[in-house]
């Protein structure tokens, strides 16, 4: 009687112990990370953050360690000091692997880093690069055949490093099944919830993303590579040489606008001049209309891009009477078709 009375109590709380029919419990998959002097902090701790929210029937999906080269301390991007777990030698083989960026070059010709990162891949289930950390894969082998992401401003280097890989500007990460490449920063942090809902469910994901107050839009588009600001490096190289506060930077796909406040005693002509020659002297440029009345200083550009799309650029250069300076602003926007 006693047991009956056991067995009832049992199903009606939900247990199904008694049975041996509950669920399994499987231990927590090994996530590595790799770490090395000047690797960049939000690389490996937004994921580390993401990943540490992972979790089935109330236990952590991922036991999540670091690995370098040495046991000693790191210094990161920024300053940040961190005491890796595991050497090289020591550290349990990864399910999971996550290769962050950020002082990537001078460990790309690290014989021993780059054979760890291949051997380790071979039995991941999910190898996840971050920012330039593609560039490891790239070094690895493990890009060839496949389409990647990088840092918006390295996606012309990613292609030069990995020629048979096929190289994206579009995309916040590319899932190739094992391999995803996330793009810069903070898209490790969607890199992460997309490899928590690959392994566990979106649900999982989507907790995860909840409890980390972060507006996960697995689907909004946004890629920072894609952004029309792409076109005018020649403007922001040229900027450098001036005392400046940046007034605005927005824009969208198609269209991009930044102005800054400048301080100095050359004339509007003068500062014109700087960015003309930044954009005469970058590929496919080709010079528009320019004036110069009452103090206002214009030029014009355009450019026809890798994909056959048209931009035009203008510059204005203005004197503010209150203070000694100008307010400079560059645009440039998507031609229409037609």
């Amino acid at each position: 009687m006693r047991r009956s009375i056991v067995v009832v109590a049992s199903i009606l709380l939900g247990s199904t112990a008694l049975f041996g029919i509950g669920p399994k419990e499987r231990p927590p998959r090994n996530l590595a990370i790799l770490i090395f002097p000047g690797v960049q902090i939000i690389d490996y701790t937004g994921p580390w953050e993401v990943f540490g929210h992972a979790f089935a029937d109330d236990a952590p999906v991922f036991r999540i360690y670091t690995v370098a080269e040495k046991i000693e301390p790191i210094t990161t991007a920024m300053g940040m000091s961190v005491n890796p777990a595991f050497t090289l030698a020591t550290a349990p083989k990864p399910d999971v692997l996550v290769v962050p960026g950020g002082n990537v070059e001078p460990q790309l010709d690290n014989g021993a880093v780059i054979a760890w990162l291949r051997s380790s891949a071979r039995g991941a289930e999910v190898v996840l690069s971050v920012c330039n950390g593609a560039f490891f894969l790239a070094k690895a082998g493990l890009l060839d055949g496949l389409e990647a992401t990088t840092f918006a401003g390295l996606i012309d280097e990613l292609k030069a490093a990995a020629p048979k890989t096929r190289v994206v500007s579009d995309k916040r990460f590319v899932d190739n099944g094992k391999i995803v490449t996330a793009a810069g920063l903070s898209s490790g942090i969607d890199g992460a919830l997309h490899v928590i809902e690959k392994l566990c469910g979106k649900g999982t994901a989507q907790v995860a993303a909840l409890s980390l107050e972060y507006d996960w839009r697995p689907d909004s588009g946004y890629a920072r590579a894609s952004l029309a600001d792409r076109h005018l490096r020649p403007a922001f190289a040229a900027m450098h040489g001036f005392s400046r506060s940046v007034l605005r930077h927005e824009g969208t796909r198609d269209r991009w606008e930044t102005s800054w406040k400048v301080q100095t005693d050359a004339g509007a002509v003068f500062v014109l001049d700087r960015l003309d020659r930044a954009f005469g002297s970058a590929t496919n440029w080709v010079r528009g209309r320019r004036g110069d009345s009452r103090g206002v200083a214009t030029s014009a550009w355009s450019l026809r891009d890798s994909d056959g799309g048209r931009w035009v650029e203008t510059t204005r250069v203005e004197s503010v009477k209150e203070e000694k300076g100008y307010r400079v602003t560059v645009a440039v926007a998507r031609a229409p078709t037609g």
